[in-house]
């Protein structure tokens, strides 16, 4: 049997739930609230989200395993779904700069064509290319 004589080697349990929240705003919101505790700044986007997930200034150091139960997942599917994400595109389109339009059409068309991903799918993305967290999708 082996010894774990470090605590900091110990698997970090985030639990997110679904029920907390209806769209991508409130998300940051709760992935905010959840990872950042007294932190000093907020996920707002993406890339934010992205950035959060490193670790080193939030609950979990930088590299340390994770197990991240999302917690009415298919709830959040649906919240974070085809609409949502057409909204998202549509209101980048709308505003213009500094996005690059042309880029989120061809996201918009991809979506609408069926072969686009969702908001959902591009979150679970985001948190998947993070090789020490796990996610399990509850």
């Amino acid at each position: 049997m082996e010894s774990n004589t470090s605590n900091n080697n110990k698997k970090k349990m985030i639990v997110i739930n679904g029920g907390h929240f209806s769209d991508l705003t409130e998300f940051y919101e709760e992935i905010s609230n959840i990872l950042m505790k007294n932190a000093g700044w907020k996920a707002g986007t993406l890339d934010g989200f992205n950035d959060i997930l490193y670790g080193g200034f939030g609950v979990f150091e930088n590299g340390q395993e994770v197990e991240l139960i999302w917690k009415e997942s298919q709830k959040s599917k649906s919240d974070l779904g085809f609409n949502a994400t057409r909204e998202f595109y549509e209101r980048k389109i709308r505003q213009g700069k500094p996005f690059n339009i042309e880029l989120i059409q061809q996201k918009l068309d991809e979506l609408i064509s069926g072969k686009g991903q969702t908001l959902f799918d591009i979150l679970i993305e985001i948190i998947e290319d993070h090789k020490n967290i796990t996610l399990i999708l509850d």
